[in-house]
């Protein structure tokens, strides 16, 4: 059978994207069901959900985004520009996928979180690896920078040209090539997008080994490139571990095939595991060959609200004990998220407020086996005090309506105006001492401190809010963040990696001799640079 062709990433459906009258964009989220003919399987939008995102309204009606070239004072590399020769090349070799209007450029050229923005002035959409193979083969030889971009979710800068790359969009690499049912692999093209992956899978008793909170728009190739983590790492493990086999294409266009779907392969170096997190640096993934888990047949969610952080610890271990084997996820949020929640999107708390909160979701093969282990852990942390209040959902629809309160948090926090978004990795002992800390530092000069994020695996999400950028609020933030962090032997980026952001900050995270070996590595797979430029490493740029 032909490969299924999934929708492409709502990052790029830029026609969905309107301003609404009171100044907030207004982004429509398609979901989708399958439609079922003749001919390949296709997944077409059944139902669209609006949401609002006010995305610094005020920038949007009466200001350009400052150009991060310009924000941040980067020197642009000794790249070529972009000749009508060029554009001329590409149309050629991508007839009808080429776009140069500055207009629909626009959406390409800014993250979602309008935080950063470059001025690419092309766009590429190739449909095959044989086709990104020549465009990496041609810029190679004209020594021009490209930027690989998936659905344009990231947090850090990464997926966003910082000059005038090539943007090379992925978009409409998004055919499933196969599935194997009984082995639980599947290997598609990079540009499919997580839910579509997961609507397909489940209509075969399989799920994928990753759930974000941007499963709508992300794409497989960007969440493999940024290793991303998500709400079910502590159940399923990190992609370095799910992922099979990768297809990439490198620098110099040399396409890499390591498309495998064994298990254990023991021959050689593991090469796909340096383009895993490597955030488009060392070549461009254009096929994912990756092992999902049988999707399991019962799902519980507790929301329990607990007095102090020292409960919510607790609260972890005895999940672990107790729950065990039917774990699938532990997260927590203080008060501040709730409120944010309450007062940004109007959600409802559906148990009475309390300092913290943990979702606690468990998935297994018998229900009735489920919620025995469900209560007797209820039990145990409620007649012991460590849970003060709490409610399970076994239904789709409320399990759907709690987990909204923890992934629309992002959503929630751009209402406030500008978001400085830090991922952090810490021993669970010093978890949220980092949160009270930074409410104590920055004080008025924030609208608030927020923290929530995957305790089950130590991966703290530090946001703090103002009405517009503030260079002052941000000297308070950095280095104050990282250097903590250093102090308890933390990591300055748990899932969302370093992007643009970050990178100069890397020594928080890692030696110098180690930032030495990733760079000879760069310069080894990339010697031009053109991958992905001012990204991951410190700059080595000159004129």
């Amino acid at each position: 059978m032909a490969p299924l062709r999934l929708p492409v990433s709502l990052g790029h459906l830029r026609q969905y994207l309107t301003l609404t009258n009171n100044g907030c964009l207004h982004r429509t989220v398609a979901s989708y069901s399958r439609v079922h003919a003749k001919h390949p399987i296709a997944y077409q939008p059944s139902l669209v959900q609006s949401r609002r995102f006010c995305l610094q309204s005020r920038s949007l009606q009466k200001e350009e985004l400052e150009l991060t070239s310009v924000r941040y004072n980067v020197q642009r590399g000794n790249f070529a520009r972009i000749s009508s020769e060029d554009v001329a090349m590409f149309e050629k070799l991508l007839p009808g996928r080429v776009i140069a209007d500055p207009e629909e450029l626009v959406g390409y050229n800014t993250d979602w979180l309008r935080m950063c923005r470059g001025n690419s002035r092309l766009l590429l959409r190739p449909k095959t690896t044989e086709e990104v193979s020549e465009i990496m083969k041609y810029c190679s030889s004209r020594n021009l920078a490209v930027m690989p971009q998936g659905g344009n979710t990231g947090l850090v800068g990464g997926s966003v040209p910082v000059f005038d790359e090539i943007i090379i969009s992925t978009s409409l690499m998004n055919k499933i090539i196969s599935v194997d049912e009984i082995s639980g692999t599947l290997v598609c093209q990079a540009g499919c997008v997580l839910e579509a992956l997961s609507t397909h899978l489940s209509d075969v008793g399989l799920m994928m080994p990753l759930d974000l909170g941007a499963k709508g728009s992300c794409q497989i190739g960007g969440n493999v490139s940024t290793n991303a983590g998500g709400l079910r790492l502590m159940r399923y493990g990190s992609l370095h571990g799910s992922v099979l086999g990768l297809e990439v294409v490198q620098a110099d266009g040399t396409i890499l095939d390591c498309l495998s779907t064994l298990r254990k392969d023991n021959t050689g170096y593991d090469l796909k595991q340096l383009f895993i997190g490597s955030e488009g640096t060392l070549g461009i993934v254009t096929a994912v060959s990756i092992l999902c888990p049988r999707k399991p047949q019962s799902i519980n969610l507790a929301i329990l609200g607990v007095s102090n952080f020292q409960n919510c610890l607790r609260s972890l271990k005895e999940a672990k004990g107790m729950l065990g084997e039917i774990l699938s996820a532990f997260e927590f949020m203080d008060s501040s998220c709730m409120d944010l929640a309450r007062s940004n999107l109007n959600l409802t708390n559906p148990i009475s407020d309390k300092p913290f909160y943990v979702l606690i979701e468990t998935a297994g093969s018998n229900g009735t086996h489920d919620e025995e282990k469900l209560n007797l852990f209820l039990e145990k942390v409620l007649g012991e005090g460590i849970v003060e209040d709490g409610t399970v959902a076994t239904d789709s629809t409320k399990i759907q309506s709690i987990w909204s309160i923890r992934e629309r948090l992002a959503e929630a926090l751009l209402h406030d105006g500008y978001v400085y978004k830090y991922d952090i990795s810490l021993p669970l002992a010093n978890f949220y001492d980092l949160v009270v800390d930074m409410r104590e530092r920055v004080d008025d000069l924030a609208t608030r401190v927020v923290g929530y994020g995957h305790l089950g695996d130590g991966n703290l999400h530090l946001n703090v809010t103002s009405p517009t950028y503030d260079h002052e609020l941000l000297d308070k933030i950095e280095p104050f963040i990282y250097e903590w962090t250093s102090r308890y032997n933390g990591s300055i980026s748990a899932e969302h990696g370093l992007g643009f952001k970050k990178k100069d900050f890397i020594h928080f995270s890692k030696t110098q001799k180690a930032v030495e070996l990733m760079q000879q590595i760069k310069d080894l797979m990339d010697p031009k640079g053109i991958l992905n430029p001012y990204k991951m490493l410190p700059d080595k740029y000159g004129d």
